[in-house]
């Protein structure tokens, strides 16, 4: 017997479910509370239960996974065009159910070590912009008294104390430890993001794939934790170009009339992932003293923004085909196509 489709929206305290009774034939559009969930699947045939891949969908497809049955995420994006009419919670499980039954492509399920590893990422990037606007607010307070310093985080490490010292003499104390104290939260933040980094290369350690990955030139500590964690199971794209087509490294394309157009990036997938790898592929152009004659050949070829982007996807491609085919990285590795 085939398993039943499921469609489930889930939310935070009500679930709404939407299915067809194999036996019955009746059309089950019905509201679980969040305690009650698990219950209502523990003693029902296998069935193919789809929710969007959204908070908590990786948590309950665990569960859900664990009693035996198939579960199947989904972006929102493609479940959105199976919504007709207003949305509603009963309209979103039926588009939900819909959408299961159509053969698409499904989001990998995330381990609890990978989610954990993707919310220190998250958090070390809120803090590094919070430091941002901690840093900027200070430079522009100071600024109004006189005191400008260079760009940089570094160059405003070395000249803080000297500034602070300088306003000290004819600004008012309150300001003055107003001031020390805006700071100490920069230094504190500092203490932050070293903590998160440090428990970074801790798993990066203990896991394998990292370590492996950390190995392709542009990849370093945050990319290749951040890959590992997003990527959940390699095999369940296709190939590499795939996967830096999910991570939205190749062109936009548009066409009519038989006609394809090839335009910008498409930008779809996670933006985090994406500026990492670009920040990588930067690095590398720019730094690298032996480049390579593909890396030489695209510079002369294209512009440098371009250049910078055309990496990025290689270097996507490359790290799925390390992590999907469980081998070493080598530089100079050509890959042969049987006949």
């Amino acid at each position: 017997m085939n398993a039943t489709p499921v469609g489930v929206d889930l939310a935070k305290s009500v679930f709404q479910v939407h299915y067809i009774d194999q036996e019955t034939g009746e059309i089950v559009n019905r509201q679980i509370k969040r305690a009650q969930f698990l219950e209502h699947f523990a003693n029902r045939a296998q069935c193919l239960i789809g929710m969007e891949a959204c908070g908590s969908a990786h948590h309950w497809a665990r569960q859900l996974i664990q009693m035996g049955h198939l579960v199947k995420l989904m972006p929102a994006r493609f479940v959105k065009a199976f919504n007709i009419g207003n949305k509603t919670d009963v309209a979103d499980a039926k588009a939900i159910w819909l959408a299961t039954q159509q053969s698409s492509k499904s989001v990998a399920m995330k381990t609890e070590m990978q989610q954990a590893v993707l919310m220190m990422h998250r958090q070390r990037e809120q803090l590094v912009k919070f430091r941002t606007m901690q840093i900027n607010g200070l430079r522009g307070m100071l600024a109004e008294f006189g005191e400008v310093m260079a760009k940089g985080r570094a160059a405003l490490v070395k000249e803080m104390s000297g500034a602070l010292m300088r306003v000290e003499a004819r600004l008012p104390k309150v300001l003055i430890d107003t001031f020390r104290e805006q700071w100490a939260r920069v230094e504190n933040l500092d203490r932050e993001i070293s903590t998160i980094e440090r428990r970074l290369r801790d798993w990066k350690k203990e896991d394998k794939s990292v370590t492996v990955i950390s190995e392709i030139p542009g990849v370093g500590l945050l990319t290749a934790t951040a890959a590992v964690a997003m990527i959940g199971d390699p095999k369940s794209f296709k190939s590499g170009r795939e996967f830096a087509a999910w991570l939205g490294l190749v062109p936009k394309q548009t066409g009519t009339g038989g006609k394809v157009s090839l335009q910008s990036i498409s930008k779809r997938g996670d933006i985090y992932l994406r500026t990492l790898l670009i920040h990588g592929a930067r690095s590398v152009l720019t730094r690298t003293k032996e480049p390579g004659a593909w890396i030489e050949s695209l510079k002369k070829r294209r512009p440098p923004n371009v250049a910078v982007v055309a990496l990025a996807n290689k270097m996507a491609r490359t790290i799925w085909a390390v992590l999907a085919h469980d081998r070493p990285y080598q530089k100079n590795y050509v890959s042969i196509v049987p006949a």
